[in-house]
C-alpha cells in the first residue's frame, strides 16, 4: 500500500472486551496507509483486548470519548466483541460520536458486532450492511439491508462479519477513507 491517508487521523472507538485481531488489524492497515490511529474509548486509560474468550493484550486509550468530536478526525473504525459492542451501544457519548460521524458524511468501518452501535444511533435505516450473522435481525429490524457478503460497502460505510475477513475489510477502509467525505452517509443520519 501507497501512503494514501497520509496527513489523516482515524478514530478506533472501543474499550474493553475489544476483539483484539478487530483492533490491530484494522490499526496496522492505517499505520501502513499513512495514517494516524487513535484510540477512542468511554474509558481514559486503557482497554482491554480479547483473543475470543481468552484475555489479550492492553491499549492505551489516546481520547475519551467525552472529550472526542467527529472534526477531530477524518474517518472512524468500529472493531466488534461482544463485550465491546454492547458496552458502547449504551455510553451516550460513545453513541454521540458514531451519529457525529455520519452527520457530517464521513466515512465509517464497522465489523463484527460493532453495528449495535449504528442501530443506537439511529443510522442504519435504508443502509446495506453485513455483521456477524447474529446482528442480522437486529440491522433489519432497525432498517437495514443485511447481506451475507465478506466485505459491503455502501457509500463510506464498510462493513464486515468476523476475522477471517479482515484483509477484504482492511482494504476496503483505506480505499473509502482516501476517498474522504461521502454525501450517502448523511441520507442515514
Amino acid at each position: 500500500m501507497a501512503k494514501e491517508l497520509q496527513g489523516k487521523r482515524i478514530a478506533f472507538l472501543a474499550t474493553d472486551g475489544v476483539e483484539q485481531v478487530e483492533l490491530t488489524e484494522p490499526w496496522k492497515a492505517m499505520e501502513t496507509a499513512g495514517a494516524e490511529p487513535v484510540l477512542v474509548s468511554p474509558k481514559d486509560d486503557e482497554v482491554l483486548g480479547l483473543k475470543h474468550i481468552e484475555k489479550g493484550d492492553t491499549f492505551d486509550v489516546g481520547t475519551p470519548a467525552s472529550k472526542a468530536k467527529a472534526d477531530d478526525f477524518d474517518a472512524l473504525v468500529l472493531p466488534g466483541g461482544v463485550v465491546n459492542a454492547d458496552d458502547l451501544r449504551t455510553d451516550q457519548d460513545s453513541v454521540r460520536l458514531v451519529r457525529a460521524f455520519f452527520d457530517a458524511g464521513k466515512p465509517v468501518g464497522v465489523i463484527c458486532h460493532g453495528p449495535w452501535i449504528l442501530i443506537e444511533a439511529g443510522v442504519t435505516k435504508g443502509r446495506t450492511l453485513t455483521s456477524w450473522p447474529s446482528l442480522q435481525t437486529d440491522l433489519r429490524n432497525a432498517g437495514a439491508i443485511w447481506e451475507d457478503q465478506e466485505v459491503v460497502v455502501d457509500d463510506g460505510l464498510v462493513s464486515s462479519r468476523k476475522p477471517d475477513d479482515l484483509p477484504a475489510f482492511n482494504a476496503k477502509i483505506v480505499e473509502e477513507f482516501a476517498e474522504g467525505r461521502h454525501e450517502g452517509q448523511r441520507k442515514s443520519a
